[in-house]
């Protein structure tokens, strides 16, 4: 479906027991949330700190942290190709999920190990392949669980769990900090032990999913799923084609969270200490809003939800441009980066999950995903590169810029087909 379409039929509001039973979250959903709780609250440890590890602890000039994190980022974009079409095609998502929650698991204690820029990049780059590996076989299970009607409250749910981790992941880094000698290597110590708890809970409570898998085959029970050429064909579906570009062009104007973060530092004076406490705000935020944001594209259309999201942004990016000497700067900014999340990070996936079928569910999921993701690759060069030539208030202005032009053509090329009635479903 796009993202302007109404999940729900009409005639299901008239079914007391169905509505009933698409208010219920499914299992599966729970338990990948609570893994993603426990995982993030390992990844967001490292993120809180990472930027000024770098940028303070290592020296690295903005345009050198552009290229590093474009590498954090664009590394698990290439791999979530891999990971979607490698799930689809041993219809095993639990496993290749599992594969990449271990791998970004095993990551976590080589940072202590790595101290200059070589091998940071390395060890980011593993942990990103890892990420890469778990993103779409994972939203495919989320997909799968749930019915067509409530996709967007189940990614809600999710990423509400999720999002629970990235609020309690900056915290403990906030008292790792503040309490041990060595800080930086306390907090990656500490979250390589978390890491491992995570995929300790996938093992144990997360269904593999193969029944779904088998559901999607028509039961004939062939021992693999779809090849290179039918995961290939996804991109000739219209719909399919239209999310991937419209995520794609505003993924090249999504300032990355960490390049936010360190705009607000620098031009609002906050101290070291105080740093990892910014993607705080963002994360409660996201956290209260997730579940309703999803809940409301479900219900009004996911185009409307998903661009209001932008907009939001964008506001943001005025903000740290035109009011920086403002005394609540850090609070609004941070708020509206979260409401940011909570309109966007559930319904793109629950709107691809309503336009590809059973059997390429995750391959679709890691198209989109890709796309998105290689594009913020691309942004977070460009806007480390126009910081250190032109100054960060410039590059920001070229971002807001892109930012409007990419969500004006989304907005048309996202719109509710001609005959005013939602597309059939796959």
């Amino acid at each position: 479906m796009y993202l302007a379409d109404r999940s729900a039929p009409a005639g299901a509001k008239g079914a007391g027991g169905g509505a009933r039973r698409r208010r219920v979250v499914a299992p599966t959903v729970l338990a990948l949330g609570s893994v993603s709780l426990v995982t993030d609250v390992s990844s967001e440890m490292v993120s809180a700190v990472l930027p000024l590890y770098l940028v303070a602890g290592l020296g690295l000039s903005p345009l050198g942290f552009g290229a590093l994190d474009g590498v954090y980022n664009g590394v698990g974009a290439l791999v979530q190709l891999a990971g979607g079409h490698l799930a689809d095609r041993v219809r095993s998502h639990k496993l290749v999920a599992g594969l990449g929650y271990a791998l970004s698991a095993l990551c976590k204690p080589l940072l202590l190990l790595a101290h200059g820029l070589g091998p940071v990049a390395l060890v980011l780059a593993l942990d990103r392949t890892g990420k890469g590996l778990r993103t779409a076989p994972r939203d495919a299970l989320i997909s799968l669980a749930a019915p067509a009607g409530a996709q967007g409250r189940a990614f809600g749910v999710h990423r509400a769990m999720d999002t629970t981790g990235a609020l309690l992941g900056p915290l403990a880094a906030f008292f790792v900090l503040s309490a041990a000698v060595g800080g930086y290597d306390a907090v990656f110590g500490v979250s390589a032990c978390v890491a491992a708890l995570g995929v300790v809970v996938l093992v144990l409570f997360v269904p593999s999913g193969r029944a779904a898998a088998a559901r999607a085959s028509g039961g004939r029970g062939q021992p693999h799923g779809p090849g290179l050429r039918e995961a290939a064909a996804l991109l000739r579906r219209p719909r399919i084609r239209r999310l991937a570009v419209c995520a794609s062009l505003l993924g090249l104007s999504t300032v990355s969270d960490a390049f936010l973060y360190l705009l607000l530092q620098d031009r609002t004076g906050l101290g070291e200490r105080w740093f990892p406490l910014l993607p705080l705000g963002t994360a409660a935020v996201f956290l209260l809003l997730a579940v309703p944001a999803g809940a409301l594209a479900d219900r009004i259309g996911r185009r409307a939800v998903f661009l209001a999201g932008h907009g939001l942004l964008l506001g943001a990016y005025g903000l740290l441009l035109w009011a920086p000497g403002w005394q609540g700067l850090p609070l609004l900014v941070v708020g509206l980066h979260g409401l940011f999340y909570a309109a966007t990070d559930g319904v793109l996936p629950a709107a691809v999950a309503g336009a590809v079928p059973e059997g390429l569910r995750a391959t679709g999921m890691a198209l989109v995903g890709t796309g998105q993701a290689l594009a913020r690759f691309g942004c977070s060069l460009a806007f480390g590169a126009a910081w250190t030539v032109w100054g960060g208030g410039t590059a920001l202005a070229a971002a807001a810029a892109g930012l409007c032009c990419c969500a004006a053509f989304a907005w048309y090329a996202l719109r509710p087909d001609g005959r005013g009635r939602r597309p059939s479903a796959p």
